[in-house]
Formats: C-alpha cells, sequence, structure tokens
C-alpha cells in the first residue's frame, strides 16, 4: 500500500454562470420529483445545496479527463451534478430502483445533457469497463466497492470516494482482505470529519 496518513486540502470547484443555472434548474426539478418518490429526505431537502450539491462539485477537482461512472446514483449526487458542471463528459448513472433511474433520466435530459446515460441496474449487473473514474457516495461500505472499481475502470482510472468517519475502518478491512491500494486521502470541503478517498485502479491478491 503506498499512501501516507495526510489529508490534503481540495482545491475549490469552478462553477461557471451556465452550471450554475443548470444546477438550480436541478434542483428545482428534484424537490417537484421528492414529493413522488423519496430522492433526499424532508431535512436534507431545506439544505439541498449545501449537504447534496456543494458536497457533489467538490469532487469535482479530483476527477481525471474522460468517462465517468457514478454508482448507486440516487437522486444524481454526486455523478448527475458532476454531469451538470462538465456536459461535454460521458457519464454513466447507474440506479437499481427503477423510479430514481427515472428521475435521473428525466433530469438528464431537462438539464440538456446528452453525454448521459441512465443504466437501471445493480451496480454489479452494470454494462460499463474502460472508465476513467468510478464515484460512489452514501452507496455501501469501501469492501463492496473495491471490486466493482477493480472491474469497471480502466488502466491508470481512478476512483473517488466520499467517505465520513468510517473511512479509516473501511480502508484497514480491505487492506487486511488482500487488496492492494493506491490511496490519497483528501478534506472534504463540507464536512471537515469526512474523508474523500483517491484510489487507483485497485488489485487484489488472488484475482
Amino acid at each position: 500500500m503506498k499512501h501516507g496518513p495526510e489529508r490534503h486540502p481540495i482545491p475549490p470547484a469552478e462553477v461557471s454562470r451556465e452550471t450554475a443555472e443548470r444546477l438550480a434548474a436541478f434542483a428545482a426539478l428534484l424537490l417537484e420529483w421528492n414529493r413522488r418518490i423519496n430522492l433526499v429526505s424532508a431535512r436534507d431537502a431545506a439544505a439541498l445545496r449545501a449537504r447534496h450539491i456543494e458536497d457533489s462539485l467538490q469532487l469535482l477537482p479530483l476527477l481525471p479527463p474522460g468517462t465517468l461512472l457514478d454508482i448507486g446514483s440516487g437522486g444524481g449526487f454526486p455523478g448527475l451534478v458532476l454531469a451538470a458542471a462538465e456536459p461535454g463528459r460521458p457519464v454513466h448513472l447507474v440506479e437499481s430502483d427503477r423510479r430514481k433511474a427515472a428521475f435521473l433520466a428525466t433530469a438528464a435530459a431537462r438539464l440538456g445533457l446528452p453525454h448521459v446515460s441512465v443504466h437501471a441496474s445493480r451496480a454489479e449487473e452494470a454494462p460499463i469497463a474502460g472508465a476513467a473514474a468510478l464515484t460512489a457516495r452514501a452507496f455501501a461500505p469501501l469492501g463492496r466497492i473495491l471490486p466493482l472499481a477493480a472491474r469497471c475502470l480502466a488502466p491508470g482510472g481512478l476512483a473517488i470516494l466520499p467517505k465520513g468517519r468510517t473511512a479509516e475502518a473501511e480502508l484497514a478491512a480491505a487492506l487486511a482482505d488482500g487488496w492492494t491500494l493506491r490511496v490519497e486521502r483528501f478534506i472534504s470541503r463540507t464536512d471537515p470529519h469526512s474523508t474523500i478517498f483517491r484510489i487507483a485502479r485497485p488489485d487484489r491478491a488472488g484475482t
């Protein structure tokens, strides 16, 4: 394992006027759909910008160029937010809940994001390979995400994974389970107690 324990700051994400307008339209659409299906909790809806949109946008400076795969996209965090910030980037959103997948497809169309593809399937069944970057927010422990990253990322690809207070415990468990990892740590701009891992395409002994 090649990494140091230090957490680094993330540069602020540059947001254009057009991006700000797309994100405002996205937030309005999400709140409209949230009356019918549970995309965010009522408490989170009141703090949608800070709790979800800004939390997603902070990943932008950590992404390499190329195709992005977001697993467990839910209400569009972080994948659809990142697609709105970079509308020319190919983005695949994977969401097993068909109602949420329908919202994602509607939102991508309304926001004018033709490079976004929505996959209504389990992450393990998504037909994606060769991605430059993989993101997953509030989806699953690191031990479940790493096999997906190993399968879906291109050589040199990166997994960018926000984690809360369990970050170090999840990392230690993954190492004990035989994963060889090159990890960078970053301090979340929205929660100083949270860590964002940037992990090169992982390998595992015996696979």
